[in-house]
């Protein structure tokens, strides 16, 4: 049994902010009131100053694992996770070999049973991610997936996206899109046309390979009705195009990662390689973008798209060099630096892309503080301020905010009502 006092509570689900004590017992949430005596027997945690959340919750993360373990593993993973606050993470699916059977699929579910998070994973769209034939979404879904994607590849072929769509509509799980068109890209993980891109001579990813893409699949999933989010988006564009059609069909969704709404495509001149992503950091109007899309609800998802590298991949010229960066570590600093103390959202707004929110759309039972609920929390100072190390808790440390201030430390990750992290 345990008792977390003084605490300043933030739960965005049902939109309780203020001071409590919350008891919790066999993994769950048993009380939540202003004032509460410890049990004969209870731990008691005192959270004086510090804010208590739901636990994060992670819709878009690459453990690398099975085939790219020198990069991340589940158990590594699991770690950044909990160092980060996160309590729930879905992975994504473009592994080697990819998640395309319920075998690989029933290893991954398997092995994340014994790790400090809750692990969940997305399944492949498509067979071998080649966007060709679908795979067995019914028997996937059977199996335990949280949703299906082909994220790091687009899917080109409007009707078998369609087809895709239907059938997850009736399962009732979502497709997840990765929004880029190959057919306009020269150099991916830079912006085309950008002050960085003329600085090294590249031509890069242009908007329209991004935007494009994202006007048709809304349009797909607005005529069938069907739960759809558009993942890490980076451009003006692609935002008006989700918010006109959420407006009328709030099935379609958005993310929008810690990178793109902090970033600015300038971050490769000082940072290099570090800052190569896909889709690529772009300008300070698309950042902007993304900030008023997640203001007015048009984006309702922060998702991280941690990305681990090896530090030889990222030393490679930029051409060759791998996209993505790690970012489960970084998530909730750079939301409360760049989205809380501006002022463009509120803490409660903020948390609600990271709790409740993702929560919702992948069917998962979390992201809430009530009795007999999950008890899930991560308990951080929102104004204590710490400097990024160069080594992380993942594997990996291909950041570009490494020796950079922030706010926002965590101090303890509940998952099932253990301690499972303590900063």
């Amino acid at each position: 049994m345990l008792l977390i006092q003084n605490s300043y509570l933030i739960d965005p689900a049902s939109g309780t902010e203020g001071r409590r004590d919350i008891l919790i017992d066999h993994g769950r949430f048993v009380k939540i009131e202003k004032h509460l005596m410890a049990p004969a027997g209870a731990s008691v945690l005192d959270a004086s100053g510090m804010i208590v959340c739901p636990g994060l919750i992670d819709t878009h993360s690459h453990f690398r694992d099975p085939g790219f373990t020198y990069k991340e593993d589940l158990s590594t993973g699991a770690q950044s996770a909990v160092k980060g606050g996160y309590t729930s993470v879905v992975l994504m699916a473009n592994t080697k070999p990819p998640v395309d059977s319920p075998e690989i699929l029933n290893d991954i579910l398997e092995r994340g049973r014994t790790l400090p998070v809750r692990l969940y994973s997305c399944a492949n769209v498509t067979k071998g991610m080649a966007g060709r034939e679908l795979n067995d979404l019914r028997a996937l879904a059977s199996c335990g997936a949280a949703g299906f994607t082909d994220d790091g590849l687009p899917i080109m072929d409007a009707s078998l996206l369609a087809e895709a769509l239907a059938i997850a509509k009736k399962l009732e799980l979502p497709v997840s899109l990765h929004e880029e068109d190959k057919s306009y890209i020269s150099e991916n993980g830079i912006n085309g046309g950008g002050t960085a891109a003329r600085a090294l001579g590249l031509k890069g990813s242009p908007r329209e390979a991004e935007y494009t893409l994202i006007a048709r699949d809304v349009e797909i999933a607005a005529s069938l009705d069907a739960p759809l989010c558009i993942q890490h988006i980076s451009t003006e564009e692609g935002v008006e195009y989700v918010r006109r059609t959420r407006t009328q069909h709030p099935s379609i969704h958005a993310e929008a990662t810690p990178h793109h709404f902090s970033l600015t495509e300038d971050a490769i001149l000082t940072r290099g390689t570090l800052a190569k992503v896909n889709p690529p950091l772009r300008t300070e109007r698309d950042r902007m973008a993304i900030i008023r899309g997640l203001q007015d609800g048009t984006i309702d998802i922060i998702a991280t798209d941690h990305a681990p590298h090896s530090a030889e991949e990222k030393a490679r010229p930029f051409v060759e060099a791998p996209s993505g960066m790690i970012g489960l570590e970084t998530a909730l600093s750079l939301a409360i630096r760049n989205l809380v103390n501006p002022g463009h959202l509120t803490m409660m707004q903020a948390l609600s892309c990271l709790t409740c929110n993702p929560a919702d759309f992948y069917h998962l039972d979390a992201g809430r503080i009530e009795p007999g609920a999950p008890a899930d929390l991560t308990i951080f100072d929102p104004d204590e301020e710490w400097i990024v190390p160069p080594e992380f808790a993942s594997r990996s440390a291909n950041s570009p905010f490494i020796g950079m201030k922030l706010p926002g430390v965590v101090h303890y990750t509940i998952v099932d009502g253990e301690v499972v992290y303590r900063g």
